[in-house]
């Protein structure tokens, strides 16, 4: 086993004992014991190397280098340490540590870098413990909404500010305001699909991350009798949700790649056997890369729903509760991690990514760039998750590499 192998093996075994269930499957909701643990162990990991470990106002860690020319620019890495419930071991803490085992790399090698480095941990990212994603992102560019959690609960009825204070942070003296010293951003993430395994690739640099409509669509009906109600004297909600169903992803297919639509949760009322539903309430997710064709995509959503339920007579109430545009990755950063990632002989992909991640939060303010390693058979949010050690080690080459070019090298990264 060469030392870059147990170099990474070492350190992910060190932090998925943190949080991990006897039977497989990690937990670190935000602001739980086992989510202070780990972020007390990656403090102490970014001391171990030589940076300067610092928590802010919402639990964000950070480990620094100052740049010995131009320590007022920062060049960021990392990504989150929370989990999804019985999540796996890869999602968001392999993007802090392949940070760690980048920097940690150029430190020995090359010294103090020119301008300033710094490796993150995000506090939050998932929304799984409370009714609020990328608060640590958020945070850091100033956008967390802290009214929006001032009465927040979690499953077990823990107020949000409490479960803050008992993490060791104080939610009234939350005051975010958008760091100014940053010049870019870079994450590496697992992919979380299977277009690079598939492409039998190492590296898949991202363009752009995909937008999001989500909606909760209600048709409602006439609940009545299985038996006795004639087919042409119904009015079945359930009819009705299943021909938009079919519908829709008929439509969907025609599209085509990058658009992606998933009906996701389903409630049929009554719900029982011989009744004819007289309510459904479903949910839809579509997913482009381009604004105006999700915006296209979406008329025809609302279109198709309501010429359903009219076809069958029934009443048609829709309420598009997300709407996230998408977002490109800044195109200079792009063009130098395919660069970098080509001249070290990595077979690279450019492609978009379908999941949010910090750096659409980040990509709005400073210059960012995303790239993927390879998920085995594209399965996340599992024990299962799991990416081969080699691609792991991939990604820590190719995050080496574009970390140099931007904080060693004289030359300039235009802003977005």
């Amino acid at each position: 086993m060469n030392q870059k192998i147990r170099d990474m093996r070492d350190c992910l075994l060190r932090l998925s004992a943190i949080g991990a269930a006897e039977g497989g499957g990690l937990t670190r909701l935000l602001y739980s014991p086992s989510w202070r643990e780990a972020q007390d162990c990656l403090c102490a990991m970014f001391e171990e190397i030589g940076l300067t470990a610092n928590f802010d106002q919402v639990g964000n860690l950070f480990g620094r280098i100052e740049g010995r020319e131009k320590p007022e620019e920062t060049v960021l890495t990392g990504s989150h340490v929370d989990t999804v419930r019985n999540g796996g071991t890869l999602d968001g803490q392999y993007g802090i540590l392949a940070g760690w085992l980048a920097v940690g790399r150029l430190l020995a090698k090359h010294g103090r870098p020119k301008r300033s480095m710094e490796v993150v941990s995000f506090a939050e990212e998932e929304g799984s413990r409370f009714p609020y994603a990328f608060w640590g992102s958020k945070s850091l560019v100033g956008l967390a909404d802290r009214e929006a959690l001032r009465q927040a609960r979690d499953a077990e009825g823990h107020l949000f500010s409490e479960a803050m204070e008992q993490a060791g942070f104080d939610f009234e003296a939350v005051r975010p305001a958008p760091r100014k010293d940053i010049k870019a951003f870079v994450e590496a993430h697992i992919e979380q699909g299977g277009v690079l395994e598939n492409l039998n690739q190492q590296i898949g640099v991202v363009t752009d991350i995909a937008g999001q409509k989500r909606y909760t669509a209600t048709l409602t009906g006439e609940a009545n009798h299985a038996g006795t109600t004639p087919m042409s004297m119904r009015h079945d909600a359930m009819e009705g949700a299943a021909r938009c169903m079919v519908t829709l992803l008929d439509e969907a297919g025609k599209q085509g790649d990058p658009l992606v639509l998933t009906f996701g949760k389903v409630e049929v009322l009554p719900n029982i056997v011989n009744v004819v539903p007289g309510r459904v309430i479903f949910t839809v997710d579509c997913r482009h890369t381009d604004q105006k064709a999700l915006d296209a995509f979406a008329r025809t959503i609302e279109s198709a729903i309501g010429q359903c339920a009219a076809d069958l007579g029934l009443t048609a109430e829709i309420d598009c509760w997300m709407n996230e545009p998408p977002v490109p990755m800044n195109r200079e950063l792009i063009e130098r991690i395919t660069r970098v990632c080509r001249e070290r002989g990595l077979k690279t992909h450019v492609m978009h990514s379908g999941a949010g991640h910090d750096s659409q939060i980040l990509a709005r303010h400073y210059p960012t760039a995303m790239f993927f390693v390879p998920s085995i058979k594209g399965i996340s949010h599992n024990p299962a998750e799991e990416t081969r050690i080699e691609d792991l080690v991939a990604g820590v080459d190719a995050l080496e590499a574009i970390l140099y070019d931007l904080a060693y090298s004289n030359s300039q990264l235009k802003s977005n």
